[in-house]
């Protein structure tokens, strides 16, 4: 939680400065770890300007009656503190007003800090919060000091029973209890002197320490990993690092279980050989200096053993009943109270995977149908294995290990077992941005099946998420969706898809509490988001691009990332950016004439054109649509787009010659409806109109 928070504060504070006028010119920096939040700001003034404004009044007419003041204007005087007298008199388009220009004076920077500061500070917010003090005030961890400083002078605030002062605390080991800050440009420094870091410090230390332990293993490494990294981080204020070992036999269990146990449950670094392979050493960071008695890391060492001991029964015991055998127990585990048991959700997710396999196979991709209905069957049998129930976030990987090494079927040919293996092992994936995608097409389908369930349920029952209300992690799963078939390059179209997935609730409690009308429009509007995000945030596209490719069409996602790839390679030219300033011109005279009920040519009648602009115009297009089709079909967008851009000359030629809103009615349905060609042709690959250029616009 400290990361976002820390930087929430740094957000609030700088927005609180640019509100209130006292803008530092300096930079604004922060010190963050587990037990305190510091925001820095350099070069704040001391006060606001002086304003000066002029503040109008009520009408002339009635703040004077038979040449005297009336109480109005008295009271706009008092209002203001102001003698009547000096009060003005504007002009304004409503007639005359009295008016006063006054100065207001800027308040000071400790008046304005005292105000503000406890109210920032009491709306951060945190996932979890705690009460110790009195109902009403909240915040993660009780709060037991406060130091607030405007040069050398306290800032007179107080939240939480606590004023604030001068005065910090150290590291709760290493460090003094307390410690006076003098100024608050002392304050990093001052903290130091205590054993407290930075982020960036304890980082760094971090590396270090790790890097001089694992030396002490010839040929070692530690494993890499950022969150882990982060976590110890933040659980740190002055960090080192441990070197310990377990008893090489725990390494008959799957590196996935001890890395699992290693990272998700104790916080340590895993060590492998040059080859990646696990060596039986692990690297505690602690938040003190060091460990010279060996107490710590024989403390660790001693948990370590436990943990794998449990974890090697628990693989032991869950070999007695096989995957196969334990898909019966699914009745028994809840999926969702109105969606009923993993049992069902199984039955539903081969139905829908198998239809998908068909799609694949259609669209010419080879994909082993009975490998992904095996795997689906198996999917979700280890969420009944003691190994899953102890570390749950293995659930996946577990059935992927398990279906490695058991009897699935007694005339399944190896490499078919490992693929079954692999698709249960890949199918949660991918889990966020950063995570991989699934390694075979298999897992591929049986991922995209399994998530479109879970949504597809969701959304019936009315469960849409909203704002930043997600708790059934729906978007994280539609994210995981758009992106698999991106990276596999799979010829889904998602709606078809999604309503498919709809159909496999027919007859359950599900399919009664949303119309399918809603659900289709609902499902429509949260994909469209979700691939609007990936190619924005994932590939990196500008959000007009990617307006125009989805107005275009969202449903096919390969396509979508094909055209916007298209769109961004041409989108700089002079020729693309005519085209598309161009259809704005266009989309804006249809759009007028669809206001004013302007009739529309039902086909173009090319004899009724007069200008020689147009006539060219009128030529050109059927030719050029011919050819852009056939490069669209063949996915050759680039080259599509290009075709297109060679319209400029003409396009160009027909909007400094021609008017198209002319008073002939013929002729003018005639023109609107070569617009419209115009338009229509050469809208499937990207709304154009929705590309920023630099161009001016006009709707003659």
């Amino acid at each position: 939680m400290i990361g976002a928070a820390s930087q929430e504060l740094r957000e609030r504070l700088t927005t609180l400065l640019q509100r209130e006028r006292l803008e530092p010119t300096g930079s604004i920096t922060y010190l963050d770890s587990p037990r305190r939040l510091a925001v820095l700001a350099a070069g704040l003034p001391s006060a606001q300007a002086d304003v000066t404004e002029q503040v109008n009044g009520p009408s002339v007419q009635v703040a004077y009656k038979d040449g005297q003041p009336t109480p109005a204007a008295h009271a706009f005087a008092k209002k203001i503190g102001m003698d009547v007298g000096r009060l003005e008199k504007i002009s304004t388009p409503k007639g005359e007003y009295l008016a006063a220009t006054i100065t207001r004076k800027g308040r000071s920077a400790g008046e304005i800090l005292a105000e503000a500061l406890p109210k920032e500070i009491a709306s951060l917010y945190w996932p979890k919060n705690m009460y110790w003090r009195k109902r009403g005030e909240v915040f993660v961890r009780p709060v037991r000091w406060l130091v607030a400083l405007l040069d050398e002078q306290v800032v007179p605030m107080e939240i939480f029973g606590i004023r604030a002062g001068k005065t910090s605390r150290g590291h709760r080991i290493l460090g003094s209890e307390d410690v006076v800050i003098s100024k608050p440009s002392a304050y990093v420094e001052t903290l130091r002197g205590v054993r407290v870091l930075g982020a960036p410090e304890r980082e760094h230390a971090i590396r270090k320490a790790l890097d001089a332990a694992t030396r002490t293993i010839p040929g070692a490494r530690w494993r890499d990993d950022d969150a882990l990294l982060a976590t110890v981080v933040n659980l740190t204020e002055f960090p080192s690092a441990i070197l310990g070992g377990f008893d090489p036999e725990f390494l008959e269990l799957p590196e996935e279980v001890l890395v699992t146990v290693m990272r998700d449950h104790q916080k340590y670094f895993a060590i492998e050989d040059k080859a990646g392979e696990l060596l039986p050493h692990f690297l505690a960071v602690l938040n003190t200096a060091d460990d010279s008695k060996g107490l710590i890391r024989h403390g660790n060492e001693r948990v370590l053993r436990a943990r794998f001991n449990d974890a090697r029964f628990f693989w032991k015991t869950d070999q007695k009943q096989t995957l196969r055998d334990r898909v019966e127990l699914l009745k028994h585990v809840t999926f969702q109270k109105d969606l009923g048991s993993y049992y069902e959700k199984t039955i539903r997710v081969q139905r829908l995977a198998s239809w998908l396999c068909e799609i694949v196979k259609q669209g010419g991709m080879a994909v082993r149908p009975g490998v992904v209905h095996k795997a689906a069957c198996l999917a979700k049998a280890d969420l009944t294995t003691e190994l899953v129930k102890e570390f749950t976030e293995l659930q996946g990987i577990v059935g992927g290990l398990y279906a490695r090494v058991q009897v699935l079927d007694d005339d399944l040919k190896p490499e078919v077992q490992v693929e079954i293996s692999k698709a249960i092992y890949d199918h949660y994936k991918p889990e966020s941005m950063d995570d991989s995608v699934p390694r075979a097409i298999e897992g591929a389908v049986l991922s995209i099946a399994d998530k479109a369930d879970s949504i597809a349920g969701m959304f019936s029952l009315g469960l849409v998420p909203s704002g930043s209300k997600d708790p059934f992690a729906l978007r994280r799963q539609a994210n995981g969706i758009v992106r698999t078939i991106a990276n596999c390059k799979l010829p889904f179209r998602l709606s078809e898809m999604m309503n498919d997935a709809r159909a496999r609730y027919q007859g359950s409690e599900a399919e009664k509490k949303f119309s399918n009308a809603d659900y289709a429009v609902s499902i429509r509007n949260f994909f469209r988001e979700r691939l609007e995000f990936y190619l924005k945030e994932v590939r990196g596209y500008a959000y007009d691009m990617v307006a125009a490719v989805l107005a275009a069409d969202f449903e096919d996602v390969v396509n979508a990332v094909a055209r916007a790839e298209a769109v961004s390679k041409v989108r700089g030219s002079a020729d693309f950016a005519s085209i598309s300033v161009a259809f704005k011109r266009t989309k804006n005279i249809l759009r007028q004439a669809a206001e004013n009920k302007r009739r529309i040519a039902e086909a173009l009648d090319a004899s009724v054109l007069t200008e020689e602009s147009e006539k060219e115009l009128a030529a050109l297009l059927p030719r050029t649509a011919s050819a852009v089709e056939k490069l669209r079909a063949a996915g050759d967008y680039y080259a599509a787009l290009m075709e297109i851009a060679k319209l400029r000359p003409a396009v160009d030629k027909f909007f400094d010659k021609v008017m198209v809103m002319v008073d002939d009615d013929n002729l003018r349905a005639n023109r609107l409806v070569l617009l419209q060609t115009l338009v229509k042709e050469f809208s499937t690959i990207a709304d154009f109109s929705e590309i920023v250029t630099e161009g001016k616009e006009s709707t003659k």
